[in-house]
């Protein structure tokens, strides 16, 4: 079954979705690529692991560092006093971070597997300050826009902290960008409603070869079917968080009902 959403579907922001939908993408995107690009250049995916914060509800499956043991009591022993074990006055929760494994796509020059271009999909944890994957990929972005690689950047995601533009392009629910290195620092940005269908981009080569273009809104319209993502998510309720403007709540209330998921 089709995404009900013309473009980008808030709800696979959810977090039992979206490193599925995020690797799928890269793979999807590589494929497209190197339909269009070989022989002379070629898309490779590389992956990272970064480190999501869950919260452990229940003790299943952790081994404790200390064991306690019982030992029957021999005939004619001595008994010991025991200490009486104090009830703690409240129950938590804790924390934990779980490794999480996510893919970018890069374009080589095949002759001499000279990096090209490089396309980030912003995970998360990239847009949360504070987190390590957010300095890691500030790191990175600033060393790409400061290197002759060409920087394609997909936030498809309505949470956290946008990248940083020194000039602002407005509000909107996703932000692409793609820099051509020799043309920086001007960059082409799409600000994107959630109502607005996702672009056909540039994805740049090595002089003299022109741009390839890559249809992402047909992208993530395979991944979306072929995830099965249609037979998992409830549009019956709110799409994860951020909350939703009202403008944006009406139109996916009508979307959704239009369509028969409401």
């Amino acid at each position: 079954m089709p995404s009900p959403f013309p473009g980008m579907d808030p709800y696979i922001e959810d977090s039992k979705i979206w490193p599925d939908f995020h690797n799928d993408l890269a793979s999807e995107i590589r494929a497209r690529l190197n339909g269009m690009i070989q022989p002379r250049y070629v898309a490779r995916l590389t992956s990272y692991v970064t480190y999501e914060t869950i919260e452990i509800t229940t003790a299943r499956g952790v081994r404790p560092d200390i064991s306690v043991w019982h030992i029957p009591e021999r005939k004619g022993a001595v008994a010991e006093a025991t200490a009486v074990i104090t009830p703690a006055p409240v129950e938590s929760i804790v924390a934990v971070d779980v490794p999480t494994r996510y893919a970018s796509v890069e374009v080589y020059k095949v002759d001499k597997m000279q990096l090209v271009t490089a396309i980030e999909i912003l995970s998360p944890v990239n847009k949360r300050p504070g987190h390590e994957a957010y300095t890691e990929y500030q790191r990175k972005r600033r060393d790409l826009l400061r290197s002759p690689v060409h920087l394609i950047e997909l936030d498809l995601l309505r949470g956290g902290e946008r990248m940083p533009l020194e000039k602002p392009v407005g509000a909107s629910s996703y932000v692409i960008m793609v820099s051509h290195a020799e043309h920086r620092p001007r960059v082409k940005v799409w600000p994107l409603q959630l109502w607005d269908r996702l672009p056909v981009l540039p994805v740049p080569l090595l002089e003299p070869d022109p741009d390839v273009a890559l249809d992402l809104g047909a992208a993530v319209a395979a991944v979306y079917e072929r995830g099965g993502y249609a037979s998992i998510i409830d549009y019956r309720q709110p799409p994860p968080l951020p909350n939703l403007a009202d403008d944006e709540a009406r139109w996916l209330d009508d979307l959704l009902r239009q369509r028969g998921l409401r």
